[in-house]
């Protein structure tokens, strides 16, 4: 049984070196055959020199390297279609997923299991970033069409046919939490304690958390665009319940103040309602408007891994690969 590691990296010069002794070093202690792809997401270091140099050294490694940055998303993809193993299992380069796991996913995949997750405590973190994150998944998981649980990220293992069945889909706009739960087949989930990262500093600012939770949000949902169906049909009661009392009042009264502050707070209220919806709207437009252009979601400038396993059907008329996505070593 052959097991691939996919190591997705940006930046990742001082500790490149160290991960690979002791991914390695755990491996061997397996007696399984492996091999370590490397995805490099169009690094500013040397994190490619590093890579080379390793790959020259241990024939069991493999990398893949961006002409730009293209995002995690992007660099788990790469590191699917690459990786040839009958289990691959998908993991950080800053040692925050520990190695020695590894041991037990493979534990669990031969009790039959399709997709082994590590779920990650939520100790040491800062109790506002964990109240935000609960917060955020009762929230999502109440609007999307699947099940994501908090804690559970990237480190997993994968069976050979869901690796398959994530390939098959092909959207460009990712979100890989929800496409791993869209699969579904047999999975089990095991906890361990949270890991500090030993070197460098994370990638993830607070606009990138806020970007990726949209993109789940509106990934595997349109439940927002209903939303705005059943607001405005709630404005519209609200409006025609208000016109009735103003007549009426009118009509026993008589006509007595104009109600200029009352006009002026429903225009404005009214006015951010359609600028809010007219936002989830164009969100949903330019989604469709990344996915009918179909460009490929890498492009690939060094890499000693050969052609994947799945390229996306881009190909010409001649069955020839298309230029860019692929250059070379």
């Amino acid at each position: 049984m052959l097991i691939s590691i996919v190591v997705p990296c940006f930046n990742e010069e001082e500790i490149i070196g160290r991960f690979h002794d002791h991914v390695t070093a755990e491996l061997d202690l397996l007696g399984q055959e492996f091999e370590l792809v490397y995805v490099d997401d169009g690094s500013q270091d040397r994190t490619l020199d590093l890579l080379q140099e390793i790959a020259e050294a241990d024939s069991r490694t493999r990398y893949v390297s961006f002409s730009r940055n293209f995002g995690k998303e992007a660099a788990m993809l790469a590191g699917l279609r690459h990786a040839e193993g009958d289990a691959v299992v998908i993991m950080d380069a800053d040692l925050q997923h520990p190695p020695e796991l590894v041991r037990r996913m493979l534990q669990l995949y031969e009790e039959g299991f399709d997709q082994v997750i590590a779920k990650r405590t939520r100790k040491g973190d800062r109790v506002s970033r964990t109240v935000t994150a609960r917060a955020y998944y009762w929230l999502i998981n109440r609007l999307v069409d699947v099940q994501l649980v908090d804690g559970v990220g990237d480190f997993r293992l994968l069976s050979r046919r869901t690796v398959d069945a994530v390939l098959e889909l092909t959207e460009y706009n990712r979100f890989s939490k929800g496409i791993f739960a869209w699969v579904g087949f047999r999975t089990t989930t095991f906890e361990y304690e949270n890991a500090v990262r030993e070197q460098g500093r994370s990638k993830w600012s607070f606009g990138k958390l806020l970007n990726y939770g949209l993109d789940g949000l509106l990934s595997f949902n349109n439940k927002p665009l209903r939303a705005a169906i059943y607001l405005g049909m709630l404005l519209l009661a609200v409006a025609m319940v208000y016109a009735a009392w103003i007549v009426g009042v009118a009509l026993a009264n008589g006509v007595d103040t104009p109600g200029y502050v009352t006009l002026l707070v429903a225009v404005i209220a009214l006015a951010g309602v359609q600028m809010l919806m007219l936002g989830v709207v164009g969100e949903y437009v330019g989604r469709i408007y990344y996915e009918v252009k179909r460009r490929p979601h890498f492009l690939v400038k060094a890499t000693n891994a050969g052609l994947p396993r799945q390229e996306d059907g881009r190909r010409d008329s001649d069955g020839n690969r298309r230029a860019g996505e692929l250059v070379g070593k």
